[in-house]
């Protein structure tokens, strides 16, 4: 009996800042961890699509689909097999604010970010995240 996988999406939100590369990170209390903004497909939906609604819908930001970075897998807190796919996007317009699970968003200097997230697999996305100041 084959498991089914958990299919979800999301963005590393990047923009420039004086010179200074910075990306949106979103603070979950179900969870108390630091993450990008993800969620989950809804039927019908493609990954990409999933993750611009779920990037607007978590951190209330409007953006444009970048490059792919990568894929995530691990088990949920349910114990089910879980990929998310994630895009490297671009704010075009909206205004930052937590909004569904999330109660805190925030832009944070790329050097910080590692330090930030609660995740290692969070971090490796860092590394093949391509941008310039």
């Amino acid at each position: 009996m084959s498991e089914n996988i958990v299919r979800a999406a999301g963005g590393l939100v990047c923009r420039n800042r004086g010179g200074a590369v910075e990306i949106v990170l979103v603070h979950r209390p179900a969870y108390d961890d630091w993450a990008f903004p993800k969620g989950k497909l809804h039927r019908g939906e493609s990954e990409r699509e999933a993750a611009l609604r779920e990037v607007e819908e978590e951190t209330g930001l409007r953006c444009n689909l970048g490059r792919e970075v990568g894929p995530t897998a691990y088990r949920d807190p349910r114990g089910r097999p879980k990929t998310v796919r994630y895009w490297q996007m671009e704010p075009v317009g909206g205004v930052l604010a937590p909004a569904n699970e999330v109660d805190e968003v925030r832009w944070v200097a790329l050097c910080d970010a590692p330090g930030r997230l609660t995740y290692a697999r969070d971090r490796e996305l860092l590394r093949d995240l391509e941008v310039s100041a």
